[in-house]
């Protein structure tokens, strides 16, 4: 048997992406995995993929932007597992790409709910599971991005969010120490899915200019993840970068 199979993890935005490949390599590696996501459908075909039995996962509608769907969601993982291992802090969005004097504050808004409170909403929720249960102890795992350390171009909601993700991650990283509960981020440059599409085609890059861009297997970032969460913990990936090695980003702009 897998040593992680009595491991307990929950990832956000498990329907598509890299949410949807890290929750296959967890299922794969014998964790049992709550599927969040704002749509069910795209969850069932995830769980229908890794060709998993119903007891090793649980699929669950839920919109991380409102604290009481949040509440109830880990309360439903807490009943069904028992325990939190890993929470891998995943589902993001982002607005369009226009000059910050034409995006309305509704746009702002929306990304804020979902890519840092709701970020917040389920590691607080974690936390509170993870300090009780016995033995207590977990690890979050807060997707950042590129963008927490270098912003596109009209991109003021996205990157405000992740370099805000980069400061939560920090601050649980630091209130964890003494509950055992580690946090580290995972920076990713341009793994090849459906929000990255558009790489292929071009993509608006500091000068003004367009240009494709390449992009990384996505399978590659949840080898990444699943290191992340190998390591005992009392020991941490604080911070890592997982990027297509020749994406504009060491000396973008």
């Amino acid at each position: 048997m897998n040593a992680q199979s009595s491991r307990i993890a929950l990832v956000t935005g498990a329907g598509s992406g890299v949410g949807r490949s890290v929750a296959l390599a967890l299922l794969q590696e014998g964790y049992r995995v709550a599927l969040l996501g704002r749509r069910l459908e795209p969850l069932i075909e995830t769980a229908s993929m890794a060709q998993a039995q119903e007891a090793e996962y649980l699929v669950k509608s839920c919109d991380i932007s409102i604290p009481e769907q949040v509440r109830a969601t880990f309360s439903e993982v807490e009943a069904r597992f028992s325990r939190l291992d890993l929470l891998f802090n995943n589902a993001g969005i982002g607005a369009r790409a226009v000059p910050v004097d034409e995006l309305n504050v509704e746009e702002w808004q929306a990304v804020v709910d979902i890519n840092l409170t709701g970020c917040f909403l389920c590691a607080r929720e974690a936390v509170l599971l993870m300090k009780k249960q016995k033995p207590k102890g977990g690890r979050i795992i807060n997707n950042g991005s590129i963008s927490a350390h270098a912003p596109r171009l009209y991109s003021v909601p996205y990157t405000s969010t992740k370099h805000a993700v980069s400061g939560l991650t920090k601050s649980l990283a630091l209130e964890g120490r003494e509950h055992g509960i580690s946090c580290g981020q995972i920076d990713i440059g341009n793994a090849a899915t459906p929000m990255t599409e558009r790489m292929k085609t071009g993509v608006l890059q500091a000068d003004g200019q367009v240009a494709i861009e390449p992009t990384m297997n996505v399978d590659n970032v949840a080898r990444a993840v699943l290191y992340m969460d190998s390591l005992p913990l009392g020991e941490s990936v604080l911070f890592m970068t997982v990027m297509a090695n020749q994406m504009p980003f060491v000396g973008r702009g």
